[in-house]
């Protein structure tokens, strides 16, 4: 998952030099960068970003602090001291040659009494972005040999910079005059200093490989090259969307390098599930996360605080508020202590070997490609279109009823993840599956860019499906995304149902979902568990739906036996022959590019 905070004056400063810098530790007064990154067990932080070259840096460079201190603290050239000296040497005042330095608007004017509400405004320096793999790859990194921790990080770095590339390339704006009227994308990219880290920050040190990706807010316009100010508003309004990229690059990393497959695991009942390692013990996921049982434990009595002043459960925003207010409260505070990464590695080997056995450790990886083996035999790695864009915007259109592109582009890569469990998708696939949903299942919504589901192109105007739909979009007394999994659900066995009735040779139902030529199979939806943290299997399993697709089948079924008597009497009538039945039976024919399996199978695309 992807995190973002924003580095301002002050305390995120203080934060950024003395504690992400150094392995979200503590970092002594006076002791060099160098110096605490070392004792902390931790890699230099590296330059990254095609926006360097702007500033005659190169990616992979290692960070020195003067070079952070000057940008990520102070707006100005990384190169700011050489410059200063090579002005001042030319004739140039102490003010001139400090001005050429700093990078568009200079963070003093902010503190300027001449600035319209000056008190009101706090300048930002860089957005800290978090990039954290899925818990199981944490447990397979930490407890692992030193192939697999390697070949780990070197997923977690591919997606990562991958995902960067991404926001460079369609999300990063650049901002100027009065309120960020005018905005365009930026000229060279972003300018970003990277920290990798390998334990998390509570007192008792567990596993937590993440990186933290500084980006400097500093940027050039791309049709004067002047430096300005990124937007803010538009990385945090694509954060979700970038999320849910960098899981799926990570997925497809460690499949193609470690040969590890993906399944779904429920972490909260009727929440979305989340994508882990196939085949690693559960409870070491939670052996891993003490913090997450620490805001479990806290979570009841805010919500019941909540429901008494309210008179109500608190709902998705509200339940997620709570969440942070939990995490901030039971946040503790900084080991003093530093620890290198091969003590930390063998520290957390005999405190799992001491909980679960040496067995349950030690036999990881077996286990891991066992489970693999037994996925890929299960699931089938292609995916459907026409079955992708209705899952997609089902689940958008009951979770948030108006919605974004970026919401939909979020879904459809989890829609991705889910299918495939690893294997590559084709690029540009998530935002084909996007464009099919804008193109044939919404319609603007309000004077904004919103849009919503439309309703008539999803399913028609006849009772029987609007008997099975309606109800499951309107029911509120289950959760939005439970409710959102059995309306794809409804969706998907209404557009099998079709699909039965073309190879049956019978005509399609009037306003059905159009199905392109080039679709395989169909991948089924998510379920929830009634067990917490149980890995769920890939089937439906809703009376609703099963229901509508007997229906729909005994539809289809009828009329191709009255398309056979109506043949056979033009047969008769005409004096024509009953042809004699073959004394052995053809192969199975199929239509071309239509991939049929018999039995129940998973997965979904083209």
């Amino acid at each position: 998952m992807i995190s973002m905070s924003p580095v301002r004056p002050g305390n995120g400063r203080r934060y950024l030099f003395r504690g992400v810098m150094v392995g979200d530790g503590h970092r002594r007064a006076g002791t060099p960068l160098r110096v605490a990154q070392d004792e902390a067990g931790v890699p230099p932080g590296v330059w990254k970003g095609r926006g360097l070259a702007a500033l005659g840096l190169a990616a992979g460079d290692v960070v020195t602090e003067r070079q952070a201190e000057l940008l990520l603290g102070e707006g100005r050239h990384p190169d700011a001291d050489r410059i200063e000296r090579e002005l001042l040497a030319q004739g140039k005042t102490p003010a001139q040659a400090r001005r050429a330095t700093v990078l568009g608007r200079p963070i003093e004017h902010n503190r300027s009494p001449k600035t319209d509400k000056a008190k009101e405004r706090t300048p930002w320096l860089a957005f800290d972005l978090t990039f954290r793999p899925p818990p199981t790859a944490h447990v397979a990194w930490a407890l692992m040999d030193d192939r697999h921790r390697r070949v780990l990080e070197l997923c977690d770095a591919i997606a990562r910079d991958k995902t960067l590339a991404g926001m460079e390339e369609s999300v990063a704006e650049i901002r100027w005059k009065a309120g960020g009227k005018e905005r365009a994308r930026v000229k060279d990219g972003l300018v970003v200093a990277v920290f990798r880290h390998y334990e998390s920050r509570a007192t008792e040190s567990r596993p937590l490989l993440h990186t933290h990706a500084v980006v400097s807010i500093r940027a050039r316009r791309p049709h004067d090259g002047k430096w300005g100010n990124l937007s803010a508003d538009s990385l945090m309004t694509h954060i979700v969307a970038a999320d849910t990229l960098y899981t799926l690059y990570f997925m497809e990393e460690v499949s193609a390098r470690l040969g590890w497959a993906w399944e779904p695991r429920e972490v909260t009942p009727g929440r979305r599930p989340v994508m882990e390692i196939a085949g690693i013990d559960q409870r070491l996921i939670g052996w891993q996360s003490t913090r997450r049982q620490q805001i479990e434990d806290a979570l009841p009595v805010l919500t019941a605080k909540y429901e008494e002043k309210h008179g109500h459960a608190p709902g998705e925003r509200a339940a997620y508020a709570l969440a942070c207010q939990a995490a901030d409260q039971t946040r503790p505070p900084k080991r003093t202590e530093l620890r290198s990464l091969t003590e930390l590695r063998t520290r957390w080997r005999t405190s799992a070997i001491r909980a679960f056995g040496a067995c349950t450790v030690y036999r990881l990886a077996e286990r891991a490609r066992a489970a693999a083996a037994a996925v890929w035999a299960r699931v089938r790695p292609v995916v459907d279109i026409a079955l992708a864009a209705v899952d997609t915007v089902a689940v958008v259109y009951v979770m948030r009823g108006a919605f974004a592109r970026h919401h939909l582009l979020a879904e459809a890569r989890r829609h991705l993840a889910y299918a495939l469990r690893g294997q590559p998708h084709q690029p540009g696939l998530d935002e084909q599956i996007v464009q099919t949903v804008v193109d044939d299942y919404t319609r603007p919504v309000g004077r904004g860019r919103k849009m919503t589901a439309d309703l008539r192109a999803l399913y028609p105007r006849d009772t029987e499906d609007q008997a099975v739909l309606r109800p499951l979009t309107r029911n509120r007394s289950a959760p939005p995304y439970e409710r959102a999994r059995l309306a794809a659900g409804a969706l998907a066995a209404r557009v099998h149902a079709a699909r039965r009735a073309e190879r049956l040779g019978s005509r399609t139902r009037p306003r059905a979902v159009a199905v392109p030529a080039a679709s395989r199979s169909h991948p089924r939806p998510l379920r929830a568990g009634p067990e917490n943290g149980r890995v769920l299997e890939p089937e439906t399993g809703v009376d609703t739906v099963e229901q509508t697709r007997q229906t729909l089948e005994a539809a289809a079924a009828k009329m191709a036996a009255t398309l056979q008597d109506s043949r056979r009497a033009r047969e008769a009538a005409h004096g024509l022959r009953p042809q004699p039945a073959p004394t052995t039976a053809p192969p199975h024919t199929q239509q071309p590019g239509i991939q049929h399996t018999p039995g129940r199978t998973t997965g979904g695309v083209a």
